[in-house]
This record gives structure tokens, C-alpha cells and sequence, in this order.
């Protein structure tokens, strides 16, 4: 498959689209839906033609990815770059979707150079900002906390998704041609065991006393009751809203009161 100029131009859109920080679609500039492979992949898959492929390679990529998570500022793997970039190097290159993990999951690590430079790069506009402070010029300090950091984003994240996906496929559809026979075949099996971390990761969270019997009911409903994933899903985030909602209503217990306390002290003071 030949990925063209304006394909990897709007690969690389996607890719800005759901960065953390871009507040398009996403919430106050969090993590956006389009940030999971499995949903890049897919909207990769429509730009190259073949999004039910697009989707079964975006989700096989997903799975180590499954218990991602960006806490504190920090992104140690970049699911967002793996996903686009991955998932079109997979489809220009026909290789099936354990083979896309292995060819996927290097992005990822170098997706992170992408993020320290957004975030070094912008401390220059947060320093302009405390200049347009001291002026009190607010319209200004509105003005550098939107505009600029997003032209940067943007340049930092369609420009090298770009030039991989335009120039890279093809040198990957090469190399996939060499490797065809065994190096394939190892490459295939390493992609199939991959997956397995991101599922332990997330067994690892599921472990928890309020959450391992959720768990436990969702696997005898699917396995024993034969009942659809969607249908356990649907189930299982209705009994997840009323299970919030109980125990934000759950009174909680008041705190002594400090007064009271000192009082009751000052007494078995004077018994004593």
C-alpha cells in the first residue's frame, strides 16, 4: 500500500488531535479518546482506505497499552504516536496485527522525545505570560496560554508524524520483504506476547478488594452465562453509576469537635 502526501498529512492531524494537551476532544486539555490506539488506529484505517483492519491493528496495539496511565506531568510511553504511525506502517507493510505490536511499540518510546520537547518548548510562553501579568494586560495572558502552545503542538506533532508515515512506510514495506521466513515469525511471536504485559498490568489494578469482585462478576456473566461483552459492559457501567452514587450519599462519620474534646479533658483533669 502507497501512503500519499496528504494521507500522512492527515495522519499527522490525528495524531495532534489526540495528544495530551490539545483541548479539541478532549477534557480541559487531558487525554483525549483518540489518544488509544485502538481509536487511532481505526480513524488511520479511514484515511488509508481499510478502517476494519485499521481497527483489528489499533486494538492489537492497544492491548499493552491497556493500563496506561499519564500521572504527575509525566509520559513515559507515547500510545498516541504507536497508534497512528504504527498502525499505517502496518497497513502500507500487510503484516498482520501481532506483527504491528512489535513494529509499533519503539514509537511509543520515542513519542516521549515529542513530549519533553512540547513541555521545555512551552516554558517560554509561560514566562511571557508572567510579563503580560505584571502588565495586567489579561487579554494578552489569555491569548499566550492557547494560541501559541497549540501552533507548537501542532508543528511538534503533524511534522514528524508526517515525514514518518510518508517516508518511513516504505522503508518498513522493505524491510518487511526482507524479513519475510523466520525473522517474520519471531517478530510475530514477540508482538503475540507483548499484549501479555499490558493485561498483567491491568489484572495488577483489577486485584484490588473494591474492585476484584466487579471483576469476578463480569467473568462468570461472560463465561458461564454466555451473555455478550457489550451487554456485560452496558451492565456493568449502570451497576458502577448507582454504586458511586450510594456511596457519595453514605454519610460519613463527623469529626470530634475540638471544643468538646478540651472540655472533656479539663473534667478527668479535676476528677483526678
Amino acid at each position: 500500500m502507497h501512503i500519499s502526501l496528504l494521507q500522512a498529512i492527515l495522519i499527522g492531524i490525528v495524531y495532534y488531535l489526540g495528544n495530551i494537551g490539545t483541548p479539541w476532544l478532549s477534557l480541559l486539555g487531558s487525554i483525549s479518546v483518540v489518544y488509544k490506539p485502538l481509536v487511532a488506529g481505526t480513524l488511520v484505517g479511514f484515511i488509508l482506505g481499510d478502517p476494519v483492519q485499521g481497527c483489528i491493528i489499533g486494538a492489537a496495539i492497544n492491548l499493552p497499552y491497556v493500563a496506561f496511565i499519564s500521572a504527575g506531568g509525566t509520559a513515559p510511553q507515547d500510545p498516541g504516536l504507536a497508534g497512528t504511525v504504527g498502525t499505517a506502517w502496518a497497513l502500507a507493510a500487510g503484516v498482520d496485527p501481532a506483527a504491528a505490536v512489535t513494529i509499533a511499540l519503539p514509537l511509543g518510546l520515542l513519542g516521549t522525545m515529542i513530549w519533553v520537547a512540547h513541555m521545555t518548548l512551552d516554558v517560554t510562553f509561560v514566562h511571557m505570560a508572567d510579563k503580560a501579568a505584571e502588565e495586567g494586560n489579561l487579554e494578552k495572558i489569555c491569548f499566550l496560554h492557547v494560541v501559541p502552545p497549540q501552533i507548537l503542538m501542532f508543528c511538534l506533532c503533524v511534522i514528524p508524524a508526517t515525514i514518518a508515515t510518508y517516508f518511513g512506510s516504505t522503508a518498513v514495506q522493505s524491510l518487511i520483504e526482507q524479513l519475510t521466513g523466520r525473522p517474520l515469525t519471531v517478530l510475530q511471536v514477540i508482538g503475540g506476547l507483548l499484549p501479555a504485559l499490558g493485561i498483567a498490568m491491568n489484572l495488577r489494578a483489577i486485584s484490588r478488594p473494591g474492585t476484584l469482585l466487579f471483576y469476578m462478576v463480569g467473568f462468570i456473566l461472560v463465561q458461564y452465562m454466555e451473555l455478550p461483552v457489550i451487554a456485560v459492559a452496558v451492565l456493568g457501567g449502570v451497576i458502577g453509576y448507582f454504586y458511586t452514587v450510594l456511596l457519595n450519599q453514605t454519610p460519613q462519620p463527623a469529626a470530634p469537635d475540638a471544643g468538646a474534646s478540651a472540655i472533656i479533658e479539663d473534667d478527668d483533669e479535676e476528677d483526678f
